[in-house]
């Protein structure tokens, strides 16, 4: 049995975060577990604005110590974090043993916080947690903050913010082109440390789903947890991610929703 492990959010209505690790771990054949960070619920009575409720920092301490003394667990995916106790808390738990794969998909942003306390929990998370990953998978607003760059206009551009980031620490970036990004194709780049390799899909629609990240970092995570090597790792997740836009689930809330069961092995 391959194990993979996430500590994220819970997205009270299921459409990112711990839900969606859980969901595409599973339809990707890996024992899926994790601790929650945070509680996000989205307010229908309030144009579905989010509320953020972080866990205290010494429940997540005690979900990670019993995952992993209950199961032999070397591959993690780093979801929202969202405060900087909570931050130092996976920051310290990581370090306490070996890693395989460390996943991180950075949300750098925390939904309902004020601009200055999401510098600081940024800066944070840059430094504690970006600096321990292996593999990490900004999106198109994600990656322009972590390289410096002012805009991604060619396929060359997602390469160079790619060599940049790394520089953060992970040997391994995938930048996600995503919607914004100009042209035809989802256009997704690989820069593992030696070479860039580009992904490319047609893209469907022309607007934002929920759970696209989340559902392409958990994929990439749980391809890893069963030895895959990273270029074809990150292949599976594409895939698993275009399957799923495609066949998006319509729900009341502004944003149709990934489908993670829609991809065929």
């Amino acid at each position: 049995m391959n194990f993979a492990y996430t500590i994220a959010g819970s997205e009270a209505s299921g459409v990112a975060g711990f839900q969606v690790d859980i969901r595409t771990f599973h339809e990707l054949g890996v024992f899926g577990l994790g601790a929650l960070t945070c509680v996000v619920t989205m307010h229908p009575d309030d144009d579905w604005g989010h509320k953020f409720t972080p866990m205290p920092p010494e429940r997540i301490a005690e979900q990670i110590a019993a995952a992993t003394a209950s199961f032999d667990l070397d591959t993690v995916k780093i979801g929202m974090l969202g405060t900087i106790p909570t931050i130092e808390t996976v920051a310290e738990a990581l370090r306490k043993q070996p890693w395989k794969n460390i996943v991180v998909d950075p949300v750098l942003i925390c939904k309902g916080q004020e601009a200055g306390q999401a510098f600081d929990t940024d800066q944070a998370l840059r430094t504690e947690i970006l600096s321990q990953a292996t593999v990490t998978t900004p999106n198109h607003f994600e990656a322009l903050t972590l390289s410096g760059m002012e805009s991604f206009d060619s396929v060359d551009d997602l390469v160079e913010a790619a060599k940049r980031i790394s520089d953060h620490g992970p040997r391994s970036v995938v930048v996600k082109g995503g919607i914004d990004f100009p042209g035809d194709d989802a256009v997704d780049v690989l820069w593992d440390g030696e070479e860039a390799t580009i992904y490319r899909a047609p893209k469907v629609g022309s607007y934002r789903v929920n759970g696209a990240g989340c559902t392409l970092a958990a994929a990439i995570t749980a391809e890893l947890a069963k030895g895959t090597e990273i270029r074809q790792a990150v292949q599976v997740a594409k895939d698993v991610v275009t399957a799923g836009i495609e066949n998006r689930i319509v729900a009341h809330p502004p944003f149709d929703t990934v489908w993670q069961g829609a991809y065929q092995h």
